[in-house]
C-alpha cells in the first residue's frame, strides 16, 4: 500500500494556538497581522485545514515550518529529541529549567508511547 501524507491541521491548530498563548496576544490580533479572516482562524479551530495562502501567513507568523505537520512522511529525527532542542533553544529557559522539563517530557514520552512499529 503506498504511503499517504496527510496535512495534520489539528496539530497545526494547536502549534499555532500554543504559540498564540505564548505571546499573549489574541486571536483577533493573528488576523490583524496576517491578514487572515477570523471566519478561516474559526474554521481551523472546528479542525479544517486552512488554504495555502492562509497557511503560508499563519506559518511564518508563528515560526512554525508547515511540513513538520505532514502525517506519513518520513522522519529524520525522534519528536522527543525535536522537543528537547526547542526547550534549550527557548530564551525563556535557563539551561537548568530546559533540562528538567526535557527530563519531564521524557519520561511522560517513554511511559505513554506506543510500541507499535509501523
Amino acid at each position: 500500500m503506498p504511503n499517504k501524507t496527510r496535512f495534520d491541521s489539528r496539530g497545526f491548530y494547536s502549534a499555532l494556538a500554543a504559540t498564540v498563548t505564548a505571546r499573549k496576544v489574541t486571536w483577533k490580533h493573528v488576523g490583524a497581522e496576517t491578514g487572515i479572516s477570523p471566519s478561516t482562524l474559526s474554521r481551523m479551530a472546528s479542525g479544517r485545514s486552512p488554504d495555502a495562502a492562509s497557511l503560508t501567513a499563519l506559518a511564518a507568523w508563528a515560526g512554525l515550518n508547515p511540513t513538520d505537520f505532514l502525517e506519513g512522511k518520513s522522519k529524520t529525527a525522534e519528536p522527543i529529541a525535536i522537543v528537547g532542542k526547542l526547550l534549550r533553544q527557548d530564551p525563556n529557559l535557563d539551561r537548568q529549567g530546559a533540562e528538567a522539563l526535557e527530563a519531564i517530557l521524557q519520561a511522560a514520552y517513554e511511559r505513554l508511547k506506543s510500541t507499535k512499529r509501523k
